[in-house]
This record gives C-alpha cells, structure tokens and sequence, in this order.
C-alpha cells in the first residue's frame, strides 16, 4: 500500500487551485491567505516605515505578489523562494466578439506554449479582469469569473477527418474558437454586461477594457486506486506558488524569509511584474534601506549572502514515453522534489546550491531526484536563471514532477506536495546559507 498523504494540505491546494483560474485570482488567494496570518500589506506608491520581527507583502499589476518576514535583528540574508502565477491558455481578443455558421464564437489567442489538443471537448468558463467607467466618470478594476460551462471547442468527427489520428496541425487561428451562443447578434459587450451586474451588482457601467481567458471548470481531483495523484489545470505552476506560500506560513520567522511569485513566466518574464522586470529588485533595495545596512554595499552583501530557490515543476517519467527521458535521470512522481539541472544554464542550479538543497532534504527526511533533458533534446526554462541573472542572488531550480505540462489538465503526485512543502519550510529556518 501507498504512502499516506498530508489530506489536509492537498484539500487546501485542490481549493487554492479551484479558487484561481487566472494569475489574478491567484494573487488574490494568496493575498488573503497571509492577511489571515497577520501579514500587513504594503503599497508600493507609498512610504514604507518596515519594523524588525514583522511580516509583509506587496502586490504589483494585482497578478505578481512578494511576502517577505524580518528577523528582529538587522537583516542581513534572505532565504527566498520563487515561483510564477501564470499559465499558458487561451486569452480573449480584445475585439473577440466574431461569428460563424450562426454562432456566436469569441476570438482567442494563445498565451504561452499551449498543448492545444487537450482544449477540445472541455467544458470551458471565463475568468480574468475587467476594467469598467461608471457614469461619473470613475473607473474601476473588477475581477470576474465565470464558473460554469458556457463554451466549448467541439471537435471535428473522425468521419471528416480519417487521418485525424495520424497527427493533424492544430490552426489556432482558425480552428481555436469557443462556440458561445447559438446566435447572429449577440456581443461580447452584452454578456459581459450580464455578468458585471450578476457578480458584482454593476449597472449602467462602461467596459473600458479586459484581460480575460477560458479555462477547463472540472474541478481538481485526486486519481488513482490510493489517490496517488492529483489533476488539475494549471498545476504548472500554481502548485508550486501553494507549496512556496505553506512553507513561508509554516516557517518558525526567526529569519529573513522571501517569497516572489512573478507573472509572465510562460511568455519570457518580460515586463515590469515578471522575473525580468524590476519588482524583485525593488523589494529588495527597500528593505535595505529600512532594515539592512541601508548602503549601496550593504545590499550587494545581503543579496549575496541570501539563496534563492526557484520552483516550477518538472517533466516526470511517462510510463507510455520513457524513451523522452534520459534513463538515469526520469524523475518518479511521489519520488521527491526535483533539481533541475542544464549545463546551458537554461537551469540556475550549480554544484552549490544543489549541494545545500541536498542537504537541506535530507534534514527533512525528504527524497530527492535529479532532472537532466535528453542530451539530443532542448530544455525549457524557469524563473531561475533570469532572477540570478537580473538580482545577483546564487540560485537554484527545483520542481515537483508532473504530467503533461502545459495541458489543459495536468497530473503531479500528491506525496510530493508535502515532501517540498518540508523541505522548503527546512530552508527557511535555516541558521546558515553556506
């Protein structure tokens, strides 16, 4: 018989999951969660007066977050962690509202590298946010989410596509289009209206403007004779914004402790909430200037002094494609957190920090495995290395190990979330970096 799971903290990740079909809700969520804790918000157009032995967060763009707590004494490393609320999927266009054989479809575009197949048949919701002008000229940023079917890519029958299973290019362009209403009229104006009013009471208001995306509303689920597994959308990466954000709750706060979870991973981190943008960066001068030592040297020693562990999943052995993996380096899913490894460094691990992550899991009593992409294969990236690179900081790339990545609906184990969850709290008490 399996290992027992931690029923508890997989109930509270399948709800952070359910609860945040876009980066938006997942800030939100996580926002939340720590005000519980007694985390004390701060803004970044303000002044911020930071007090030893007190705990904090910052939002920007309300889809990139940042927690941090200070020890009661002069800060003088961080133990971070870092994860990304985005994932790829099908985002609306901003004139979606367009027709076809008397249907109302909307037009979509892919955001990040979508494994496209899996979206047909799905019962498909609509999330993200809306941006409405009231009458008095106000405007307000709202969030949405639609939680029910209200659209659906339908397939086309075998019977008009024999070679179908012979491998077909998907045309997202043309054949990517939720079919939302059987009508020759409606407007995308029109429903959004309807739901503005239906969640959130608003009437006679403009829309100004939108950021919104489909998603699979099946809920989370475990799966497997013992629950072995857990499957959902958007566990790349979302699991691993749930996980960085227990251990930061768990942790005994006797030392700096950092959590980012950026948006925009899945399209280059390129913007001014995403890893290669300034959010991060700026944190951290503030807190040197309020709790370090408050000079341009100090906050060069306290970011090389910190580490920084970079969390996104990992590609975990398929039983049906063990040949993608290289042999000695398939990671078993509920065999333990991953280090990702790339001599390219499209992976920020080196012998370092992956030594003390080592060791960090085994003080854990944690398994731990090692990922290598096939030598005659590419390899993905993660938040990892553009951190290193724009902060400084010595990092390393762990994961979970999952199933199809980048799916609508992806599989992980649910051991695994505990074992990282463990390890990560044990990183953050940690007395010593070196």
């Amino acid at each position: 018989m399996s290992e027992a799971f931690n029923a508890d903290r997989v109930t509270r990740l399948c709800d952070f999951l359910h609860q945040s079909p876009t980066p938006w809700h997942a800030t939100r969520c996580m926002a939340e969660r720590l005000e519980q804790a007694g985390f004390m918000r701060l803004e970044e157009t303000a002044s911020w007066q930071l007090e030893p032995g007190k705990r904090y967060y910052v939002t920007r763009n309300d889809s990139s977050l940042i927690a941090f707590q200070l020890p009661a004494k002069t800060l003088t490393s961080l133990r971070m962690l870092g994860a990304h609320t985005d994932s790829p999927g099908l985002r609306l266009k901003p004139n979606a509202t367009q027709y076809a054989a008397g249907w109302l479809q909307f037009g979509v575009q892919v955001y990040g590298g979508v494994l496209l197949a899996p979206w047909f048949d799905r019962d498909l919701g609509l999330a993200g946010r809306v941006h409405v002008r009231h009458a008095d000229g106000r405007l307000e940023s709202v969030l949405l989410n639609v939680n029910r079917p209200i659209a659906i890519v339908p397939s086309l029958a075998i019977h008009l596509d024999r070679d179908v299973n012979a491998g077909r290019e998907i045309n997202p362009q043309t054949q990517m289009s939720p079919v939302v209403m059987q009508s020759d009229s409606a407007q995308l104006s029109d429903v959004l209206a309807e739901w503005l009013e239906e969640q959130h009471g608003l009437r006679a208001v403009e829309v100004v403007d939108f950021e919104l995306g489909f998603y699979d509303v099946q809920p989370p689920s475990l799966v497997g004779l013992r629950q072995e597994l857990v499957a959902s959308a958007r566990l790349d990466n979302l699991l691993s914004c749930f996980v960085g954000l227990e251990a930061l709750l768990a942790c005994d706060a006797s030392q700096g402790a950092l959590l980012v979870a950026n948006d925009h991973e899945e399209v280059g981190s390129a913007s001014a909430c995403g890893a290669q943008g300034p959010f991060l960066g700026d944190v951290l001068k503030r807190l040197n200037v309020q709790v370090g030592g408050a000079t341009e040297e100090s906050l060069i020693q306290l970011i090389q002094s910190s580490l920084m562990i970079s969390c996104d999943n990992a590609h975990a052995l398929h039983p049906n494609f063990q040949d993608k993996h290289d042999e000695r380096h398939g990671p078993a899913i509920n065999g333990g957190p991953v280090i990702k490894v790339n001599a390219n460094q499209r992976y920020a691990t080196n012998s370092v920090t992956g030594a003390l992550f080592r060791d960090v899991c085994r003080e854990a009593e944690v398994p731990v495995q090692s990922f290598v992409t096939r030598a005659d294969m590419g390899c993905g990236s993660t938040i990892g290395p553009i951190t290193a690179t724009e902060v400084g900081v010595p990092t390393i790339d762990v994961g979970l190990p999952q199933w199809a990545m980048h799916s609508v609906r992806e599989t992980a184990g649910t051991r695994d979330v505990d074992y990282l969850t463990r390890a990560l709290t044990v990183f953050l008490n940690r007395a010593e970096l070196r």
